[in-house]
C-alpha cells in the first residue's frame, strides 16, 4: 500500500450529498444509473454515473444520502458528463455505497 501525506488527503473534497434524481443509463457499457446529487448551496447539484444497479433500485436511491468526491475534473462517460464520483466499496455482489450513518447537512466535508 502506498502512503500519502496528510496534505494529499486534504486536497480531496469528499462531501455529503443527497440523490435527488435517478435515471437509467442504457448507453453505458456496464449496467449503471445516471444520478443527480445535491451537495448543498455552495456546490449545488452535480451529475454522476454509477454502476450500482446490482444492489440498488430507483426507489432506494431517491433521497439517499451519499459521500462523493466533488473536485475531480468532469469526465465524459459515453453521452454523460460526470461531475462527481459517488463513493462505494466493491464487493462480490456489486458496489455498496459509502453513506453517513446519520443524516447530516448536504455539502459537509469528510474530515
Amino acid at each position: 500500500m502506498q502512503t500519502i501525506e496528510w496534505s494529499d488527503f486534504e486536497k480531496v473534497e469528499l462531501r455529503t450529498g443527497t440523490i435527488v434524481r435517478v435515471e437509467e443509463f442504457p448507453e453505458a457499457r456496464k449496467p449503471a444509473y445516471k444520478l443527480w446529487v445535491d451537495f448543498g448551496e455552495e456546490i449545488g447539484v452535480l451529475k454522476s454515473s454509477a454502476q450500482i444497479t446490482d444492489l440498488y433500485s430507483f426507489e432506494e436511491l431517491q433521497g439517499k444520502q451519499v459521500v462523493g468526491v466533488v473536485n475531480f475534473p468532469p469526465r465524459q462517460i459515453g453521452p454523460v458528463r460526470s461531475q462527481c464520483l459517488v463513493t462505494g466499496f466493491a464487493d462480490k455482489g456489486g458496489v455498496v455505497l459509502a453513506v453517513p450513518d446519520r443524516a447530516v447537512p448536504n455539502g459537509l466535508k469528510l474530515c
